[in-house]
């Protein structure tokens, strides 16, 4: 397993994603991506396997897999870690340098936009307390994105990638609106599962007077 310098505490994420798609090796193994990121290797991989997983959701099986690296990420969030830790067996695996390269394409300008924006503000939202809290809300989130549910983990993916970016950037405004978007996305799956119960309810309570109706006829 090749062991790069991307010098990647020094330079934009943007250009670090880059410079790892640019290699010659045809397989990018989760290990190069942990030593890429160096410091940052926490926000980084929340990022890539955020994005990564949003794109892939439309698949049904694929965020199981894909979304297992993730939770071992945010868990060590939890526990705070001071060291991102993978297995060896989980180091060890890749996936073609050639799929990378059309994943980091497709949201390029996306990631620039944002990358260009941010800076490090609202220290309160990164603190020691707040990735704690960051940690489980995105283990949450993943272990939804890792649920075979078609097109359905497509937001929590996005939200850990944006908790991801702000830690990295130390944005306290960036963890702000993945914050807003959690609370957004909790309150539209509660009036939805209110919607349906009470929709179903209903439907059951038409097909008893129907049955009771029925009944009296005969």
């Amino acid at each position: 397993m090749p062991d790069y310098d991307y010098q990647s505490d020094s330079r934009p994420f943007s250009r670090v994603l880059d410079d790892i798609g640019s290699k010659d090796d045809p397989k990018l193994y989760l290990g190069e991506l942990v030593n890429a990121f160096g410091e940052r290797g926490f926000g980084a991989l929340m990022v890539f396997f955020g994005v990564l997983n949003a794109i892939a959701s439309p698949i049904p099986g694929s965020t199981t897999i894909l979304g297992t690296p993730m939770l071992l990420i945010c868990l060590q969030l939890v526990i705070r870690g001071d060291q991102l830790w993978m297995p060896s067996w989980a180091l060890k695996r890749s996936i073609p340098r050639e799929s990378y390269r059309a994943t980091i394409a497709k949201v390029r300008k996306p990631l620039l936009a944002v990358e260009r924006l941010s800076k490090p503000r609202l220290g309160f939202m990164s603190s020691e307390i707040a990735e704690v809290l960051i940690g489980i809300v995105t283990t949450l989130l993943t272990l939804i994105v890792m649920l075979p549910i078609f097109g359905g983990n497509l937001f929590p993916s996005l939200f850990v990638a944006l908790f991801g970016f702000g830690l990295m950037q130390r944005d306290g405004f960036l963890i702000g609106v993945a914050w807003l978007g959690v609370t957004g996305f909790c309150i539209f799956v509660w009036a939805a599962w209110e919607l349906i119960s009470r929709l179903f309810l209903a439907s059951v309570g038409n097909f008893q007077n129907v049955g009771a109706w029925l009944q009296g006829q005969f």
